[in-house]
């Protein structure tokens, strides 16, 4: 019933409305994604690679003192604030989501994610440039803000801006929790035949510890993780990739033949779908960068910086690394390595005989066994454990930023905490495909009255990227 119900809400609708955002955002910028990459990519993470020019320390002092006087002090940083964005888009959706839209989806929903991502780039603009413009100081300092402040204070949509929030809770607890604690217990079982529910609680327990500090907290943790688990899955995937390079241009090429003909993937005959493609790749390649959904804004909207435009271009590169770079690896691991065939999957597709073991992180970790052996599960879990774990400290923080926009501020904090963590632990033991259905609708009713705002606001957004590159 939550499967089905989920295809309804995607399929055609809000498959379409991602993508017609995020073409008219990109229609309006004149293509800013593709023909200025070097103008973002400088502006955000090329930033890290150049030094300070400030003369001497008290320079710098002063500079840090201003900017605390004007109201800018007191964030995240900005690498702290795209780090725990990051912890949440870079999670089970960019190994167990990618190989389960691969199994259901056929390898054309591979270049359906990839087209949502490059469309969503400018969506992701828009709505981080917007969280930034339309936030507010937290009580204890710092900033807060989302969708949720837009919705309600720039365009008067308060009932909109309620149902942002309901469904941005739900989403914390479902794709957040849920998802992210099932792929961590599935993998840990698959690979080492932990008992699901001990991982479960000690996942809740480690979750708990990180989240009672706060978001700055969840900011520290993230910006030292997320690297970390980066390097480590680009590299070992790297390795996967290249030992299987002769069959590369050979899957480039299906992925591409698949996209409009899905039933290519099976030969013909009874192969897969055009909506099955579109229908898991643009909610697989939603689920992993987030852009449009609204969830990373409210991490963007918490960085000390006084520039909209500037915190845009952060969001730009997260969305390009989250499903470009990350979900790129584990698709061409998963398709060159051969440790998946459309035939089997259809059969036990349409027989109901699909299994936890047939997709999600044991496909991904059988990839990664060609080349490491009995090693290449234990390698996927380790990267899925790391992955879920901070995507579980993100998502924690925008179910509080809903719950107080519901209840008034720091209103059920403490709660909500509680059953946060008690659904993590209740996630390592439930059905894959119940969880992921889950997740879907409740990001994609999150996502509507976000995607409608961002149509409205994105010349407003757009007049922000004038200005930030008018001196460049």
């Amino acid at each position: 019933m939550l499967e089905r119900f989920a295809d309804i809400l995607w399929n055609p609708w809000l498959l379409g409305l991602f993508l017609l955002v995020g073409l008219w955002c990109s229609l309006r910028s004149g293509f800013f994604q593709l023909f200025e990459f070097k103008t973002w990519i400088k502006c955000s993470v090329g930033s890290l690679f150049r030094k300070k020019k400030h003369k001497n320390s008290f320079e710098g002092k002063k500079v840090g003192f201003e900017a605390k006087k004007r109201g800018f002090g007191g964030g995240l940083t900005q690498f702290q604030a795209l780090a725990t964005a990051l912890a949440s888009t870079i999670g089970t959706g960019s190994i167990a989501g990618v190989a389960t839209a691969i199994f259901f989806g056929g390898p054309g929903a591979v270049f359906w994610m990839w087209l949502s991502a490059l469309v969503g780039l400018m969506t992701s603009f828009v709505e981080k440039t917007l969280a930034v413009k339309y936030r507010h100081r937290a009580a204890k300092g710092g900033w807060e803000g989302g969708p949720m402040e837009y919705l309600e204070g720039r365009l008067g949509w308060r009932r909109a801006a309620k149902w942002f929030s309901l469904w941005c809770v739900l989403a914390s607890l479902s794709g957040g929790a849920l998802v992210q604690s099932n792929s961590i217990s599935a993998a840990l079982h698959a690979s080492f035949g932990w008992d699901r529910l001990a991982v479960g609680v000690v996942t809740a327990l480690c979750t708990g510890a990180v989240v009672a500090g706060g978001i700055g907290r969840v900011g520290k943790v993230s910006e030292k993780l997320v690297p970390a688990m980066a390097v480590l899955f680009l590299g070992a995937g790297g390795a996967v990739i290249f030992a299987h390079r002769g069959e590369l241009l050979s899957t480039l090429r299906l992925v591409c033949t698949c996209a409009l003909n899905p039933r290519a993937a099976a030969g013909g005959g009874l192969g897969y779908t055009l909506s099955q493609a579109l229908r898991y790749g643009v909610a697989r390649g939603v689920f992993t960068n987030e852009a449009g959904v609204g969830s990373s804004a409210m991490a963007h909207a918490a960085a000390n910086t006084d520039s909209p435009a500037g915190e845009g271009f952060w969001g730009m590169f997260e969305t390009f690394f989250a499903t470009m770079v990350v979900c790129m690896v584990t698709a061409l691991a998963i398709l060159t390595s051969g440790v998946y065939e459309p035939g089997t999957a259809l059969a036990a597709i349409r027989a109901g005989t699909v299994t936890g073991e047939m997709t999600g992180a044991p496909l991904a970790g059988a990839a990664f066994a060609t080349v490491f052996g009995q090693w290449g599960s234990a390698v996927v879990a380790l990267c899925l454990l790391l992955f879920a774990f901070t995507s579980l400290l993100g998502w924690e923080y925008y179910g509080e930023r809903g719950l107080s926009h519901l209840l008034g501020e720091g209103q059920g904090r403490r709660l909500f905490r509680v059953l946060f963590l008690l659904t993590t632990a209740a996630g390592s033991v439930g059905g894959v495909g119940q969880v992921w259905a889950l997740s879907d609708i409740s990001n994609g009713l999150m996502a509507l009255p976000n995607l409608l705002a961002i149509a409205v606001l994105a010349p407003e957004a757009l007049g922000e990227l004038k200005k930030e590159t008018a001196g460049r």
